[in-house]
């Protein structure tokens, strides 16, 4: 049975005759909600929809608990206004800090606002309560009196939840609601006497104001955490909650609840289910995720990645208690196509029970999603410039004839990945012969390539037939291991690498024959045609650039080291000819995990691909190195840095400040040019 249809079965046994079942949810708007809250709304979402499938009538209530304090500023924030100037509201419920980016009427509300956009697009229904607005409401009044009245014994429940033993004088001076203070507007106060009917309270602040406070007058005071989550379940009725698995530890937040909501409140507590915390795989924070510490992944960034119908998707076939991940990593892709595989599946009437059921919490009424080939949008996608017109075409062409109204969202999204997540996956072929690569190959191999051209510009070729020739060529040009499965087998494999190279400059791309099919030989067949020598090729000659006639800026002041190093011993010309220095492209850049300083190079040295590990990551982002040309010692031997293999060093120096320098080429310079 699907795990939301065994709850929704618990819930109604509890309380078979209740009118209606409430499904409970609630985050704290601290900062931008991340995708790890929204496993709360999407685990309650799910078994909401489970009792509605059994007949009954349920809601999806969702609190947000803009009364809490704010403990930290989050990292976003403070890095927008440029300063701590925030750290001033810490203690301050979010409802009564304004909003740090002046757009909304508060703090809480900017954020509250940012994340109910982006559950819309989910087209989930949910009644919001507002916690400041219960409170100050007086709403919760006569549960504050209560609790105050019945202090001591929550004391015991809590102190039974601890493991260290606590004062007599600890559990006399023990008040489980915090008044916020009318001068500095914090929760610093504490209660010094209160009223024998609990009503009455004298209070003294951190700030130096004191004053009284009428709890039957007085409602800007809110109930601790553990007190107040089980008051409120009684308050609204509550029959289903989930929570972290934080809360759902022995002796956690939901163990001290529930015992408070039975003992003192005299509700039976909710059914309670714990779910795992979301992962993130990919160039990101890796961790876990907080809205406090600004490092996180809102909806609104995934809905560009995903479609919230694939969202769904992820959280409705994963148990609460197993972790799933979101992927910027090209695992993405494969979670498109189990997604698609699924969809197809549910449409033609295969799917099995459970199937059914992830399926039918996944769609979204009045919206209808296409299973188009992710990877193929990506692969293509780029090659196109991703222009739809052009796509739709290439599809017609390859015999999928997807319509642009079928693939149109989830285009933009396997664009924004590609070059959001992985811009070093995009496929552009070359504008020019990519002679360097040429000079690698050897004559057989060539050969390989000159009649994959003519084969292709005589025309009247099929996807199919195209994908036989492929693999028929390397066995014409190499007959005599035709027979061997293995050789044969790198035989093709290094013809293929050696057509994307040609073409795209790199060691792999899209399917060869797809890609070859569906992209205007115009495009590529100069590429593939070496007949006229590298002199004779405009391309191939330097451009002779007339030299700019601007005013020299002064030089800048020269910098000495300290103390220069001593000079090595001289060598010979031999020894300095050994060292093989080559002109390469950045590819990709990422931080190796685990390290403060290594990085993890991808870069193209004019014959292939080669990966380099270099201690640059505490002076230089990716972002700023890919696409740019530097110097590389390719011929120094293999260093294993963690589980990466270095084949090379970049030449770098050491700045003023002791940083590291990367030496760069010109932009012009040839990509495998040897360095003399």
């Amino acid at each position: 049975m699907y795990w939301a249809d065994k709850l929704a079965e618990e819930i109604v046994r509890r309380k078979p005759n209740k009118e209606e079942y409430v499904c409970a949810a609630g985050i704290s708007p601290s900062g931008s909600v991340h995708i790890g809250n929204f496993r709360d709304i999407a685990t309650s979402y799910f078994v909401c929809l489970a009792l509605r499938r059994m007949g009954k009538k349920a809601k999806l209530l969702f609190s947000w608990d803009e009364f809490d304090r704010l403990r930290k500023v989050p990292k976003n924030v403070s890095d927008y206004l440029g300063d701590n100037s925030f750290e001033k509201y810490i203690g301050c419920p979010y409802v009564d800090i304004p909003d740090p980016f002046g757009k909304d009427e508060s703090y809480a509300a900017h954020f509250e606002k940012e994340f109910m956009a982006s559950v819309k697009r989910f087209g989930i229904e949910m009644e919001y309560h507002y916690q400041a607005k219960e409170y100050r409401s007086g709403r919760y009044a006569e549960h504050v009196v209560f609790a105050l009245k019945n202090r001591k014994k929550i004391f015991d429940i809590l102190d039974s939840h601890r493991t260290q033993d606590a004062t007599e004088e600890e559990r006399e001076n023990y008040y489980p609601v915090s008044i916020f203070c009318p001068h500095c507007r914090k929760d610093s106060t504490r209660i010094v006497s209160l009223s024998e009917d609990c009503t009455k309270a004298h209070y003294v602040c951190e700030c130096g104001h004191e004053g009284d406070f009428d709890f039957t007058k007085d409602f800007n005071c809110k109930l601790q955490w553990k007190v107040d989550w089980p008051m409120r379940w009684m308050a609204e009725g509550v029959d289903f909650e989930p929570g972290g698995k934080d809360h759902a530890s022995k002796n956690g937040s939901y163990d001290t609840a529930k015992d408070i909501s039975r003992e003192v409140f005299g509700y039976e507590p909710p059914l309670f289910q714990g779910y795992e915390f979301i992962g993130i795989k990919g160039s990101v924070n890796v961790g876990k995720m907080s809205g406090s510490s600004g490092l996180n992944m809102t909806p609104d960034f995934l809905l560009k990645l995903y479609p919230p119908e694939l969202i769904l998707w992820l959280y409705a076939k994963t148990e609460p208690l197993k972790a799933f991940d979101f992927c910027l990593s090209d695992e993405i892709l494969r979670q498109y196509f189990e997604f698609g595989k699924m969809l197809t599946n549910f449409r033609n009437g295969t799917a099995d029970e459970n199937t059914r059921r992830v399926m039918e919490n996944s769609l979204i009424e009045g919206r209808s999603l296409e299973p188009v080939p992710m990877s193929q949008l990506v692969d293509l996608g780029s090659v196109v410039d991703f222009n739809a017109d052009l796509m739709e075409k290439l599809f017609e062409k390859i015999g999928t004839p997807y319509k642009k109204e079928d693939f149109k969202e989830l285009f933009e999204r396997a664009k924004f990945w590609l070059r959001t997540c992985s811009p070093e996956s995009e496929y552009i072929i070359l504008e020019k012969r990519n002679w360097p690569y040429w000079r690698t190959m050897n004559e057989k191999e060539r050969e390989c390539v000159r009649l994959l051209k003519e084969f292709i510009e005589k025309g009247g070729y099929t996807l199919d037939s195209l994908q036989a020739e492929l693999y028929a060529i390397p066995k014409r040009v190499f007959p005599d291991i035709a027979e061997d499965k293995n050789a044969l087998k790198a035989v093709q494999s290094k013809f293929f690498k050696d057509v994307y190279n040609l073409t795209l400059a790199r060691d792999k791309g899209p399917r060869l024959y797809l890609y070859l099919f569906a992209v205007e030989p115009s495009r590529y067949l100069k590429l593939l045609d070496f007949s006229l020598p590298e002199s004779e090729d405009p391309d191939a000659k330097e451009e002779v650039k007339e030299e700019k006639k601007e005013e020299k800026a002064a030089p800048a002041e020269d910098v000495f080291v300290k103390e220069a190093a001593p000079f090595k011993a001289e060598i010979g010309m031999d020894a300095f000819d050994a060292c093989d220095l080559r002109v390469c492209k950045v590819l990709s850049a990422k931080p190796m995990r685990k390290t403060n300083k290594l990085m993890k190079l991808t870069v193209h040295d004019g014959a292939g691909e080669r990966v380099i590990v270099s201690s640059i990551a505490d002076c230089y982002e990716g972002a700023d190195l890919v696409g740019k040309k530097i110097l590389v010692l390719v011929n120094l031997q293999a260093h294993k840095f963690g589980n990466e293999y270095s084949h090379g060093m970049l030449l770098a120096t050491v700045g003023a400040d002791g940083g590291c320098r990367v030496l760069f080429a010109p932009d012009d310079a040839q990509i495998g040019a040897l360095v003399h």
